[in-house]
C-alpha cells in the first residue's frame, strides 16, 4: 500500500481510528464516503462529523440521480457514538467501519428514504494533505443501493481538527475518468496561493502527488456552474450535474451554505469521467478569492 503523505506528523494505518479531541469549540473529526455509478447516472455520499465541544455529531446521506431525483437522510442532532461510529436518530440508523485499514471501509444506512450498504477498496494509494491532519482515499465501490447492486467509483477522506466552516470557502474535487485515472485537488480560498493538496493515479497505477495544482470557478447566481481544475499538463473541467447541497447553522447563528454536486469530468485531452465537486459558502463568500491570484 504507497502512503504519500505531505505532512510533517507521522500518517499510519493506526489513524483510521478516532483520535483524542481537542479542547477547541470548532474540533470535529470527520468521515466522508462519496460515490458514483460508472456510467454517471446516480451518486452520492455520507459524512459522519463528530463535535465533542457541542455533545453532538452531524450526519448526512444524501443520493442524486443525473435526471434530478435527490434523497437525503440529514441529522444535525446525532447522539456522539459510543466506541465504534455507528448512529442513530429519527428513523435511521447508521453505521461506519474500517474493514481492513487503509485498504477497505464500509458503510451501512437503513432509513425510510434510503439504504445503502457499500464497501470502498482502495485503488492506487493513500494521500495524506499537508495544511490539516487530513488523508484522501480513492475507491472502487461496490454493494448495494436500495437492495439494488452498485458498482462505482469514488473517494473516501478522514479528518480531524479545528474546522470552521462560517468563515472560510473552499474548493474540493475528486473524480474517476474514463481510462481508470483519478483526479483530486482541493484549494481553500485564503487570499494567496499556497502548494495545494492534489494527486492523480493513472490507470492501474500507483498515487503521485502533483505539484501547482490550482482552481478557478465560474458561478451562476449562488450556484457553480463550472471550475477548472488546474492539473499542470492536463486540466480539467467539472460541471455540475446534480447537487445534494446541506445548510449549516453555527451555535450562534451564522449560515454557511455547502452545496456539494456529482459532476461530470472533462480533460483537455478528451477523456471524461464523474466524480463530486463542493464549494463551500460561508458568510461573505462572494468576496472571496475563486480564481488563482496573480502571485501564482
Amino acid at each position: 500500500m504507497r502512503i504519500v503523505n505531505m505532512g510533517e506528523w507521522p500518517l499510519a494505518p493506526e489513524d483510521e481510528g478516532r483520535h483524542e479531541p481537542g479542547g477547541e469549540p470548532l474540533w470535529n473529526e470527520s468521515w466522508y464516503y462519496d460515490f458514483v455509478a460508472e456510467d454517471g447516472s446516480l451518486g452520492g455520499y455520507v459524512r459522519l462529523g463528530l463535535y465533542p465541544a457541542w455533545g453532538r455529531a452531524w450526519y448526512w446521506a444524501c443520493l442524486v440521480t443525473a435526471d434530478g431525483e435527490r434523497v437525503a437522510v440529514i441529522d444535525h442532532e446525532a447522539p456522539l457514538p459510543g466506541p465504534g461510529l455507528s448512529v442513530s436518530g429519527d428513523g435511521y440508523t447508521a453505521s461506519h467501519a474500517t474493514v481492513e485499514r487503509f485498504r477497505s471501509a464500509h458503510v451501512h444506512l437503513a432509513s425510510k428514504e434510503l439504504s445503502l450498504d457499500l464497501e470502498w477498496r482502495t485503488e492506487g494509494g493513500v494521500y495524506g494533505y499537508a495544511i490539516t491532519p487530513r488523508y484522501e482515499v480513492p475507491c472502487v465501490v461496490t454493494g448495494t443501493i436500495g437492495g439494488v447492486p452498485f458498482r462505482g467509483y469514488g473517494e473516501r477522506d478522514h479528518s480531524w481538527g479545528v474546522r470552521d466552516w462560517w468563515s472560510i470557502s473552499w474548493l474540493w474535487s475528486s473524480g474517476r475518468l474514463e481510462d481508470g485515472s483519478f483526479v483530486h485537488g482541493m484549494r481553500p480560498n485564503f487570499g494567496m496561493e499556497l502548494p495545494w493538496p492534489a494527486f492523480a493515479v493513472p490507470p492501474g497505477g500507483e498515487l503521485e502527488h502533483v505539484a501547482g495544482f490550482s482552481a478557478a470557478t465560474v458561478f451562476d447566481g449562488d450556484r457553480p456552474s463550472e471550475t477548472v481544475l488546474g492539473f499542470p499538463g492536463r486540466a480539467t473541467t467539472v460541471r455540475p450535474v446534480a447537487f445534494a447541497p446541506v445548510t449549516l447553522t453555527s451555535p450562534d447563528g451564522k449560515v454557511a451554505e455547502f452545496p456539494r454536486a456529482m459532476c461530470r469530468f472533462e480533460s483537455e485531452d478528451g477523456r471524461t469521467g464523474w466524480g463530486w465537486t463542493e464549494w463551500h459558502q460561508p458568510p461573505g463568500w462572494r468576496d472571496h478569492l475563486w480564481q488563482p491570484s496573480q502571485q501564482a
